[in-house]
């Protein structure tokens, strides 16, 4: 499986940046990749005050390299960067091994 991994850090960031991300990613980030083709799963981390990143996982290199092209190509203007300041201080593919569900099942909001 292939996985990308992008950061944005939130040293320096404005206050009430945690709270604007939330509110994007319930609002807008969610539905737009909910179903999205290619994409296995999404997932959305913070550390508040350290970082903020969007983890994916694509069915294919094909699909995870369409996306990272595309994605890396805005980077800088992205929602995220606008919300937080700055563009991602990291855009990285990866591997991933495996993926595992556990006895309390998925959720895919809290």
């Amino acid at each position: 499986m292939n996985g990308l991994s992008v950061r944005w850090s939130l040293l320096g960031a404005p206050a009430g940046v945690l709270d604007e991300l939330k509110t994007y990613v319930a609002d807008s980030s969610h539905p737009r990749f909910t179903g999205m083709d290619g994409l296995a799963f999404k997932t959305w981390r913070v550390r508040a005050g350290e970082w903020f990143e969007g983890s994916y996982v694509f069915e294919s290199d094909t699909a995870r390299a369409a996306f990272e092209e595309s994605f890396t190509a805005g980077a800088a203007e992205s929602p995220v960067s606008q919300i937080v300041g700055s563009a991602p201080i990291l855009i990285e593919p990866c591997e991933i091994v495996a993926i595992a569900e556990g006895g309390s099942g998925f959720s895919s909001r809290k």
